[in-house]
């Protein structure tokens, strides 16, 4: 972890962007700009105009917000994370000395991957979902045989593009076309896959266990998904944490340095400027816990003292010791891996555990 991830966080602090950094409606529409929502008629940007005085929102994580925190057990989806500041910390979650799913990750990969590419086969396109830095991504495509192309797939696009960059030149015969998406919804893959050679077969990447952040119901929908995008001749290759021991597992959302922390209340703080928000940051503080029945850690944020704050000049009341449920990480065992998938319509091709049993890799391929 290197300080630079720290250097303008501490805890109880005020954020330091000035907010709103919300453009007003005047400039949203002069030309060169590129709408944020092309399925965003006029009609609703001047709607919101009208209610809020601002345009230049994403709709999508507005009406995300304001749903949440209009429901009786607050909630946000852990997507919004991630924006750049999201995904920087995130990257400095993944070194610290209490998260071991990204070490026992990348240690499995390096002795799998060879038995995977061989089962690809050559001039594969590789599509990699929730790519965020790539850093495991040379772990398989270095094994594989002549790949044809490489799409990595990613919210945050300023991260994307940087972590796409850097890949270019490791591999300058892959062509690498990045796709800014949510895996929560449908990808639309680049035009130019059309031209990859017929025989190469499309894998899905889907590392991190990022899986672990859906319900059950949610996986299998999310694995349909995929096995759209791969097609009926492709593979996915899906990392897993299925640790269930609540003593390293709550060290690793809850880290001494308070990366996780950061993380979590980043939160706020792109929602005072993205919303034009009013959350006072420090008034609030991160929980992490263990459902042992439901086999998954939650992430909250607590309200230290009763308060009001307001997201489009909607206001939110908070009782004491309320929070906002920010993120779940489901922890799937294999027996949940294999029902989700027949759910899905996959089975699985085969699987690699790591010697401590904590971290688990699977390749799903599509059956009828």
């Amino acid at each position: 972890m290197t300080t630079q991830h720290l250097r303008n966080f501490s805890p109880g602090a005020e954020p330091r962007t000035p907010r709103p950094l919300l453009r007003p409606p005047a400039e949203v529409d002069r030309p060169g700009r590129v709408p944020v929502d092309h399925a965003d008629s006029r009609r609703s940007r001047e709607l919101r105009a009208e209610i809020t005085g601002w345009t230049s929102y994403d709709p999508r994580l507005a009406a995300d917000v304001l749903s949440g925190l209009s429901q009786p057990r607050k909630s946000i989806p852990s997507t919004w994370l991630y924006d750049q500041r999201g995904s920087q910390l995130f990257e400095a979650i993944t070194e610290l000395p209490e998260y071991y799913a990204t070490r026992s990750e990348i240690a499995l990969l390096r002795n799998c991957a060879a038995e995977i590419a061989e089962e690809i086969g050559p001039d594969a396109t590789m599509i990699e979902i929730g790519s965020g830095s790539s850093r495991k991504t040379p772990l398989l495509l270095g094994a594989m045989q002549r790949p044809y192309a490489y799409v990595p797939v990613d919210i945050s696009g300023a991260f994307l593009m940087h972590s796409a960059a850097l890949l270019r030149g490791r591999f300058p015969d892959v062509r690498i076309m990045p796709v800014v998406g949510d895996f929560k919804r449908p990808v639309q893959l680049p035009h130019a896959l059309r031209f990859a050679p017929a025989r190469g077969r499309r894998i899905v990447f889907f590392p991190g266990s990022t899986i672990g952040n859906l319900t059950p119901e949610e996986a299998v929908q999310c694995l349909e998904r995929l096995g759209d995008l791969c097609g009926p001749n492709g593979l996915i290759v899906l990392g897993v944490d299925q640790n269930h021991n609540e003593e390293t597992l709550l060290p690793a959302y809850n880290d001494a340095a308070g990366v996780t922390a950061a993380f979590n209340l980043n939160l706020l703080e792109r929602i005072n400027r993205e919303l034009g928000g009013s959350f006072d940051v420090g008034a609030f503080r991160h929980e992490a816990r263990y459902d042992s029945d439901k086999r998954r850690i939650e992430m909250h944020l607590v309200s230290v003292r009763e308060q009001t704050a307001e997201v489009l000049r909607r206001p939110f009341a908070f009782a004491q010791g309320e929070t906002i449920h920010t993120e779940n990480s489901y922890k799937y065992d294999r027996e949940a891996i294999e029902s989700m998938a027949a759910r899905a319509k996959m089975r699985r091709l085969a699987g690699w555990v790591e010697e401590r049993g904590r971290f688990a890799v699977h390749l799903l391929e599509p059956h009828t």
